[in-house]
């Protein structure tokens, strides 16, 4: 069994020069999803119900990710593994089309909620640092400070479908009125509503996006050298527009198509199944 490496030169023949001890996030669990998300109800100003009311039709034009709130939970009959509650916040743009009117662009607001599980490790130790806040602190970030972090990174989502409904519900996400934080809210630029039924719009998504736990941990890597950055930067204030237009490489690609341009991963079998 070979010794134990510890932090500290390393005497061989190879290109390290010493093993340290870092401080990082170690990823024990992650998972990436493909979601078809069908039906969403897109929440609008009252102006744009009123677009909406008189519209012919409605097609969408693009999404936006906003945000996404985690919240981390113990399995109770799984040790180790941890629920994870997430829930998207888009911005959708979409265009009402009229009888005697141009297209009028309006946006709205569409939430989605999902849930995953996975493997967090377990951890006793809760963690503080000098770094936090305590002005941000209440009862719940005491309570969770030995959670792993979940980490969600994800693209903006696109728009599969549109469609009006001449009749909708008030409003009922977990039973009551959406909790959304003022932060969203600021997005729209004036207030959304929420318990006017009456018609309305659902939305269908697709979105990527990739899931993990985090835990803190202290980790033995290698070493080979300090990072010393083997560029010169550029943009000083000294330099006239002309000097700084000289160092910017013709745009070549930007001119001339390319030769050859392969083909999404299953298109092919897309445009058969369509063609049929």
């Amino acid at each position: 069994m070979p010794a134990m490496v510890t932090p500290g030169p390393v005497d061989d023949n190879t290109a390290v020069r010493e093993a340290v001890c870092v401080h990082t996030r170690k990823i024990y669990d992650s998972c990436r999803d493909k979601d078809c998300i069908e039906d969403l109800r897109l929440y609008t100003s009252p102006s744009a119900r009123e677009l909406i009311n008189s519209a012919v039709s409605v097609r969408g034009r693009s999404a936006e990710l906003l945000y996404v709130t985690t919240d981390v939970e113990e399995v109770s009959f799984n040790r180790g593994f941890y629920s994870i509650n997430l829930r998207y916040f888009y911005k959708v743009n979409c265009e009402a089309l009229a009888p005697v009117t141009r297209p009028t662009n309006f946006t709205g607001l569409a939430v989605f909620d999902k849930t995953v599980i996975l493997f967090g490790s377990e951890g006793n130790a809760k963690v503080f640092s000098s770094d936090t806040k305590l002005g941000n602190l209440d009862a719940n970030s005491i309570i969770s400070s030995n959670l792993p972090t979940a980490v969600v990174e994800a693209v903006d989502p696109i728009v599969l479908g549109v469609k009006i409904v001449d009749s909708v519900p008030t409003c009922t996400i977990d039973g009551d009125t959406p909790p959304v934080p003022s932060f969203i809210s600021e997005c729209f630029g004036s207030s959304l509503d929420f318990t006017s039924p009456g018609r309305g719009i659902y939305v269908t998504l697709g979105q990527f996006s990739i899931i993990r736990l985090e835990r803190d941990s202290q980790l033995l890597i290698p070493s080979y050298d300090y990072c010393m950055p083997n560029k010169e930067c550029t943009g000083s204030e000294d330099d006239d527009p002309c000097t700084l237009f000289s160092r910017i490489a013709f745009p070549v690609d930007e001119f001339f198509p390319p030769d050859t341009v392969s083909c999404p991963e299953g298109y092919r079998e897309a445009v058969e199944v369509l063609s049929k």
